[in-house]
């Protein structure tokens, strides 16, 4: 890829953020080296890599910690050196590091495949790794366990320290030595234990003189009587210094053995590095991936500069390679053309290395073989180069090299010189590429191009938009119309006479003002149509809400009308089943009362006990269908004629098909509470119609259900030998029925045990909403183990 192109399009700047994602020295250098790339299956493949990166950075932790530049150590291994304690850590902790990619992606391969490939061709060298931590600590250190001889060495090391110690402190420790001592301590010179002596007694304590204090009145020495000792030390410690050497090289020929799987496994984290670093930009960016193609075409939706402030920067949709190949910018300077045509290219070159771009989903890009970028002003003094010699010195080269496969970025085409001669050679620059079947993409602000860019096929008009109004850029980037200069109109803003503009305006030729009016009168259109496009988008969005709200709110009535429902019929079959159980209750009373009877009566009353309970079965199931359906249905007849709503009316809600009463008046919203058994819903007055209701018939179906439900309740509920569960909610339904019942006072026996029944229950009275107040039992009640509740 052209070297200058990669400089003018700032291509460094993101490399330089793709560094700061890397993990490591491998995936920082495997980033300097990245490139664009101009073969298409390469390009595919860098991209999907970032794609399943970016899945792993948003979902996953990927183990990439330990991953360590040790080539150097593998290198010195390779030529038979023995690498320190220090090396070997970091070769084992790539050793790890290997082994938990290669496992994060054998678990992930269907998530992840084309990353799942690379982990899987990772080496797992979990033997090296377990003798070097075996041999090595975290300090880098050589442990005892690496061996017995060296376990057996730093034992006798120690138990002569020790010794040498015990046989220095009993002398400094003397009455008869300590007075010839500077201090009575014991010390270390030269790797030799001795004890510091004053100089004027160093004929006093026989040994050899390893050291003296700077002013020279301290000798520092080692007493006769453990010199055996110390050198017997110090062949110990020579000894150890073998041994360890001796582990260290065997640690480093396994090293050498393993070390082209280390080699490989370092190009493979490298290259994981790579793409999770690509995957971390790309969701910091909110970046995509494009769809790329071998034609030529190119469609950025909603593209961003990468290197601009997300909050501030204004998004463009660009495209070109289909309809034309060639898109001619005009407009304001400050007013974003090179930006747009920055973006362009550095978009372009970032998907080519295998990096997302800053565009939304569906984007499209074309591989092309070469970029070629002439922007900003790069003329120079001492090689005697203007600003349009400079961007033809550009050109020049441009034109030598392009070809149907290349990308072409010009900035201010033809500036520097006489605007006709400038705008002539403008055209035919653009003739030349376009011939060649170039994708260029040029700014100006010569108005023959606009004519130019109309006449000849294959040929865009585009333009960044500007305010008049407030004399400022928009950035908005619009394909198909050209940029206006917008001068008098400025002029005017900012305060220019009148005459003076009209004078001006004299000076242009007819063909000039013709091409100002359609210009003038092309914008009042677009601009209609984008207004109009604008209303019929928020209509349909509107529209679409308020379709998506009424589904919403239809489904929750349904789910409401089918609870309903459900609630209805499982208090009919909980009723019906009640029934059928207390009737069964009282014949088998019967039956026992029956036996205590003479024997010439006993069948008489079986047979009138059994008759008794096949009518109360028979009614039982005569009265199911009717508790199923848990309210009769409304004929017209009972319609109430007027639609006054008022608090107490009996109402039949329409759409459940259900018999409610008003709980309150209707608000101003025209929506009202209704009591539908237990339920409490809120409708509106258009799904209710006021019903005439018989008042007595409901009260005398109510005392009636009273008196059945109170006769069904007994006095007291026992809980012993239930769980805390099971009894609360055997407590709270006992509640419900009792009150429901009338019953003022009950008894609930919960026994007195360890005390975790008891409490449970007490507290949970404590909280109930039918409870009034709550004692234990009296000693002719059954004291704490019961609690006697009054119901309110």
């Amino acid at each position: 890829m052209n070297e200058k192109t990669l400089r003018v399009l700032e291509f460094a700047k993101i490399k330089e953020q793709l560094l700061a994602q890397a993990s490591s020295s491998l995936g920082r250098e495997k980033i300097d080296e990245l490139q664009p790339m101009t073969d298409t299956a390469s390009v595919v493949q860098a991209l999907q890599e970032t794609t399943e990166a970016r899945a792993i950075y948003r979902t996953e932790s990927f183990p990439l910690q330990g991953l360590i530049d040790v080539r150097p150590s593998l290198r010195r291994a390779l030529l038979g050196a023995t690498l320190q304690p220090e090396d070997l850590l970091e070769i084992a902790a790539v050793c790890a590091c290997s082994r938990r990619a290669h496992q994060f992606f054998g678990k992930k391969a269907e998530n992840y495949p084309l990353l799942s490939s690379y982990g899987q061709q990772l080496v797992v060298c979990r033997e090296l790794e377990e003798s070097i931590d075996s041999a090595i600590s975290e300090f880098g250190d050589v442990k005892d366990s690496a061996s017995s001889t060296l376990r057996k060495i730093r034992n006798d090391i120690r138990t002569l320290q020790s010794r040498l110690k015990q046989r220095l402190d009993t002398m400094v420790r003397s009455p008869a030595v300590q007075k010839f001592l500077q201090e009575p301590i014991v010390t270390v010179r030269n790797d030799r234990y001795v004890v510091p002596v004053k100089q004027e007694y160093r004929g006093q304590v026989p040994g050899i003189i390893h050291d003296q204090s700077a002013s020279g009145a301290t000798l520092f020495v080692e007493p006769m009587a453990v010199v055996e000792i110390n050198n017997d030390l110090r062949r110990k410690e020579a000894e150890e210094e073998q041994e360890i050497e001796r582990i260290l090289g065997e640690l480093s020929l396994e090293v050498q053995a393993a070390a082209p799987m280390l080699q490989k496994n370092l190009a493979l984290l490298a290259q994981l590095d790579l793409a999770m670093a690509k995957g971390k930009l790309s969701y910091l960016q909110k970046a995509t991936a494009p769809l790329i193609n071998e034609s030529g075409y190119l469609h950025l939706k909603n593209a961003r500069h990468p290197l601009l402030q997300p909050e501030t920067v204004v998004p463009s949709t660009v495209y070109l390679g289909k309809d034309f190949n060639v898109l001619l910018i005009t407009g304001p300077n400050t007013g974003g053309k090179t930006v747009t045509l920055k973006t362009v290219g550095l978009l372009a070159l970032m998907a080519q290395a295998g990096l997302h771009i800053p565009a939304d989903e569906g984007s499209e890009m074309a591989v092309f073989q070469q970029i070629f970028a002439d922007i900003g002003d790069e003329q120079s003094i001492e090689q005697n180069l203007s600003t349009f010699s400079s961007h033809m010195t550009n050109i020049i080269e441009i034109t030598q090299r392009a070809d149907h496969q290349s990308l072409v970025l010009l900035d201010e085409l033809g500036a520097g010189t006489d605007p006709i001669e400038g705008a002539a050679l403008a055209m035919s620059i653009i003739d030349y590429l376009h011939g060649l079947g170039c994708r260029l993409v040029a700014t100006t602000h010569y108005s023959e191009l606009k004519l130019y860019a109309y006449q000849t096929p294959g040929v865009q008009n585009a333009n960044v938009e500007f305010d008049v109004e407030t004399l400022q850029p928009t950035y908005r980037l619009r394909i198909g119309l050209p940029g206006k200069s917008n001068a008098f109109e400025i002029a005017s803003r900012l305060g220019l006479g009148e005459h003076l503009i009209d004078n001006a305006r004299g000076y242009l030729t007819g063909e000039q003002l013709r091409v100002e009016d359609l210009l003038r009168q092309l914008e009042v259109s677009r601009q209609e149509a984008w207004a109009d496009r604008s209303e019929a988008q928020v209509l349909r969005r509107q529209a679409a809400a308020k379709a998506a709200e009424l589904d919403k709110r239809l489904q929750a009535v349904q789910r409401e009308e089918e609870k309903i429902i459900e609630r209805a019929k499982q208090e009919a079959r909980s009723l019906v089943q009640r029934y059928r159980q207390e009737m069964d209750q009282l014949l088998a009373e019967l039956k026992q009362t029956i036996e205590r009877v003479k024997a010439d009566s006993v069948k008489e009353a079986a047979q009138v006990a059994e008759t008794a309970r096949r009518k109360m079965h028979r009614l039982q199931d005569e009265v199911a269908p009717s508790l199923a359906a848990a309210t009769p249905k409304i004929t017209p007849a009972q319609v109430a004629p007027d639609r006054d709503f008022q608090a107490g009316d009996t109402v039949l809600v329409k759409h459940l098909g259900q018999r409610g009463t008003l709980l309150d008046d209707p608000t101003e919203a025209g929506e009202v509470q209704v009591q539908l058994g237990a339920l409490r819903l809120t409708c509106r007055l258009d799904q209710l119609e006021k019903l005439a209701v018989e008042e007595r018939d409901n009260k005398r179906t109510s005392f009636q259900m009273i008196n059945r439900s109170r006769s069904r309740v007994p006095l007291e509920l026992d809980l012993r030998g239930q769980t805390v569960d099971e009894a609360l909610l055997r407590v709270d339904k006992y509640l419900d029925d009792a009150s429901v019942a009338g019953m003022k006072s009950v008894s609930i026996i919960h026994g007195k045990g360890t005390g975790v029944l008891r409490n449970a229950v007490r507290e949970f009275i404590s909280k109930h909403g039918h409870v009034l107040s709550y004692r234990f039992g009296g000693p002719a009640e059954g004291g704490t183990g019961v609690t006697i509740v009054e119901l309110k």
